[in-house]
């Protein structure tokens, strides 16, 4: 029954983060004045609008302007990764390498670019960004080659970098990131509808800020690859000047938190929210995520959904396969050593856990037992980071499916 409701809880924190739904609440029309979050535009001043845009959701949030506005949309460009099925009359979705950029994503970014530098006053852009916007618009600047760029990529993913120091050395590798596209669309009116998959959900990080003000610069980005011992290619700073764009947040983690909560109370647990801005290495909150179960056992507190958000972060040292979050639970369910009567569960809201077709995974006691049977070593496989192949063998994947949404994870602890 506890895996079922972790299923029940997951689902309502994925359908809280529709980005449908999400531009929806912040973007109204009232006869010809648009308003958005509390900003007011006399749509008789445009005469065109366009859209841009890329990330995991952008294609759903385009979807959204689409249906609102209907003919009134000139054109529009978004890069979205492979196996989006979305479809729109007005608006081309050009699929696109992610998380390793490649020449699609070139190709996309470089009309992205081109429909924000070709536009004047008289066009109302909307800029749809959402998570794996980084990777799908990789235009490099002069001096750097895409090559270049996924090699950075790839050695920043394989260290346990954060999406922070990331998008860091990626803005100044970029004509796109970094408030760039703002720059280019000058003297168009911009309003960016954002869907956060970072903590905090600061502006200047989410898809590397491409409409936003960057605080960072070459010299904080040169720090973070010699951090991890990498190679150092020519950098660019970014704009430094103010940025004209209405940036707005439509959607993040905390909208899926409190779902999830509401929904555990129905169920009838009672939900605690530890956080929505957990990071760090993943075995590391694994095992404190087990402590604060065990610790709620030993005090006689049952009936409790224990739920954090965030994103962690995978060092990896083995040859396996697996994600952050499947990596989650097999840490914390060897770290309880088959405590009865605790569920754990682990999921990315974009249904994509890492190079695997799971977003996550979930285990309890009787996962540990039929490992045991199987003659599975736990510990094997995730020093292997192996996460996958073993709950593949023990049961306990969760496969969704990409959702069209991205706003980080979600872990929970039914005890």
């Amino acid at each position: 029954m506890s895996q079922k409701h972790v299923h029940q809880i997951f689902r309502a924190a994925l359908q809280a983060a529709d980005p449908i739904a999400a531009v929806q609440h912040h973007v109204k029309i009232s006869g010809g004045t648009l308003q958005v979050a509390g900003r007011k535009y006399r749509l008789s001043n445009y005469d065109r609008i366009r859209v841009i845009g890329a990330g995991k959701a952008s294609a759903r949030m385009a979807l959204a302007l689409e249906k609102l506005f209907g003919n009134r949309i000139k054109d529009g460009w978004v890069n979205v990764p492979d196996n989006t099925t979305a479809r729109s009359r007005r608006i081309t979705f050009h699929q696109s390498g992610h998380p390793v950029p490649d020449e699609r994503g070139v190709e996309g970014a470089r009309r992205i670019a081109q429909i924000a530098r070709e536009s004047t006053e008289r066009d109302l852009i909307f800029a749809v960004i959402s998570g794996g916007g980084s990777a799908l618009t990789p235009l490099p600047v002069e001096g750097i080659t895409l090559e270049q760029k996924k090699e950075v990529t790839r050695g920043l993913l394989a260290c346990g970098a954060t999406i922070h120091q990331i998008n860091t050395v990626r803005k100044h590798l970029s004509a796109i990131k970094g408030g760039h596209l703002a720059a280019l669309a000058h003297p168009a009116t911009l309003i960016a509808l954002i869907l956060s998959d970072v903590i905090g959900d600061d502006l200047s990080v989410i898809s590397s800020g491409p409409t936003v003000l960057d605080p960072s610069t070459v010299d904080d980005a040169r720090a973070v690859l010699r951090h991890f011992g990498l190679p150092e290619p020519p950098l660019t700073e970014t704009p430094k000047t103010r940025v004209a764009a209405q940036n707005v947040i439509v959607g993040s983690n905390k909208q899926s938190m409190d779902a999830a909560a509401k929904k555990a109370k129905e169920l009838g647990y009672k939900p605690v929210v530890l956080s929505t801005t957990i990071d760090g290495e993943t075995r590391e909150i694994a095992r404190m995520h087990a402590a604060i179960a065990r610790e709620s056992l030993a005090n006689g507190k049952r009936g409790i959904c224990w739920l954090s958000g965030g994103e962690t972060t995978v060092t990896l040292k083995g040859k396996g396969m697996g994600g952050r979050n499947q990596e989650f639970v097999l840490a914390a369910a060897i770290a309880l050593e088959a405590t009865p009567g605790v569920t754990i569960f682990s999921g990315g809201t974009d249904g994509i856990d890492g190079p695997t077709d799971a977003a996550g995974a979930v285990a309890d006691a009787s996962t540990l037992r039929k490992a045991a049977v199987l003659r599975l070593n736990p510990r094997e496989y995730l020093d292997n980071n192996d996460s996958y192949h073993f709950f593949e063998k023990a049961g306990g994947l969760i496969k969704t499916g990409p959702t069209g949404t991205n706003v980080m994870d979600v872990r929970m602890l039914l005890v």
